[in-house]
């Protein structure tokens, strides 16, 4: 079914909403899953017709609470044990579960509900993201750089394990909150990385996600405002968040950070991001959040690309190494590497990752080694990594931003 995609774009709005006021109300995530997409069915049948309704939200959850109802009084025990759970769980979570805003908007609680205790942090992040997120399957195996086999059967196993587990979807006690904040941090980053650089499709950006995840984050910064690492993250969107205008041409390809307009980069967000940064790092005990955001920051500062401090990005993405050793970090590491000792440096740490298994199907080691190879003048090399980076991307945007990038190589003078 088709439908307008700004009625597509509402109903992707309050789709994780309304699962989460379902779960809040009535438990069973897979009973409270199939209701809201019912619902949501219903809508794209009768919104056309008969016009959206005031309050699109609270007519969803009305459907969805109907449909699910109706499937829940099949069962008569089972819809007695719910309605005790019900009642428990509104008298707990004023009490138990102290985030501001949740009772306006449960998406940050969804957020902490689906980060269960039974579940191995990775099943924890692919059904939130599955369900706050509303990223596809395949959105999240690029996400996590496995099979979307692998995720398929992680969001479905999750889903097994906390039916069969038999404590359901309990408002966490504020004794689990320090400890699945974590979770949720990563969470909210891999969201924001989606919509930042979309996995696939035509677009690079996906500003809906990118802007969910920033709200959602901010959310969650108001609720422990003493957490640096949430600063930091909220920080790094901000940062990032705030080149969106100018990060792609009228065709829609990515244009390099050293040649945007940085006049047209948000200066509120960059204001505000840096505060935050400079502020988490000042009192907080220092994290990778943070480092990431005051490497943006570095760059969010320099009046043009010439006058980067490479120097201090370099002195930040060592320390990084410490906090979040990884294959991603080390291919960042080498681009400010080769920027102050020179693309031979940066090539020689980027040979440490051969062989790197989380990077063997993606297109970045390549297409960092292109930019590389053509600082260092080895054109010919440089135009085969990209079109090597190009035939790994599933992203139309950056395919056709890398296969032009080598064409030019491939040109006199180029």
């Amino acid at each position: 079914m088709t439908f307008p995609r700004d009625l597509e774009g509402l109903l992707r709005e309050n789709a994780p909403q309304v699962l989460a006021a379902l779960v809040r109300r009535y438990g069973h995530f897979d009973a409270a899953e199939d209701a809201v997409q019912e619902a949501l069915l219903a809508a794209a049948t009768q919104w056309p017709a008969e016009g959206v309704p005031g309050e699109p939200r609270t007519w969803l959850i009305r459907v969805a609470s109907r449909r699910l109802i109706d499937q829940l009084r099949s069962d008569q025990s089972r819809r007695e044990r719910e309605n005790r759970d019900f009642a428990e769980a509104m008298r707990v979570a004023p009490a138990r579960m102290s985030v501001p805003g949740a009772q306006q908007d449960d998406s940050l609680l969804l957020l902490f509900l689906c980060c269960h205790p039974v579940l191995s942090p990775a099943s924890q992040v692919a059904l939130t993201l599955r369900a706050v997120g509303g990223l596809s399957t395949t959105e999240i195996a690029h996400a996590f750089l496995v099979p979307e086999a692998t995720i398929g059967q992680r969001i479905t196993r999750a889903k097994r394990q906390i039916k069969e587990s038999g404590i359901g979807f309990a408002v966490p006690d504020p004794a689990d909150h320090a400890g699945r904040i974590t979770t949720v941090l990563q969470i909210l980053y891999l969201i924001f990385n989606e919509g930042y650089a979309a996995t696939a499709g035509t677009e690079l950006q996906r500003l809906d996600l990118a802007g969910e995840a920033i709200r959602l984050t901010r959310m969650l910064h108001g609720a422990v405002p003493q957490d640096g690492e949430v600063a930091g993250l909220l920080a790094l969107m901000l940062l990032t968040h705030a080149r969106r205008a100018v990060r792609t041409d009228a065709q829609g390809v990515p244009i390099p950070l050293a040649e945007q307009d940085r006049s047209l980069w948000d200066a509120t967000e960059i204001a505000s991001g840096i505060e935050l940064v400079t502020d988490a790092m000042s009192r907080t005990e220092l994290g990778p959040y943070q480092l990431q955001a005051a490497i943006a920051a570095v760059h969010a500062e320099a009046p043009s690309a010439a006058e980067t401090d490479w120097k201090q990005i370099l002195g930040l993405y060592e320390l990084l190494e410490r906090f979040a050793p990884g294959p991603v970090t080390t291919l960042n590491k080498a681009v400010a590497l080769a920027m102050v000792h020179g693309p031979r440096a940066g090539l020689r740490l980027l040979s440490t990752l051969e062989g790197d298994k989380q990077l063997a199907a993606q297109h970045r080691l390549e297409a960092v080694r292109g930019h590389l190879l053509e600082m260092a003048g080895d054109n010919e090399a440089a135009r085969a990594a990209l079109l090597g980076a190009a035939r790994r991307t599933t992203s139309a945007a950056e395919q056709r931003y890398l296969q032009r990038k080598a064409q030019r190589l491939n040109s006199p003078g180029g």
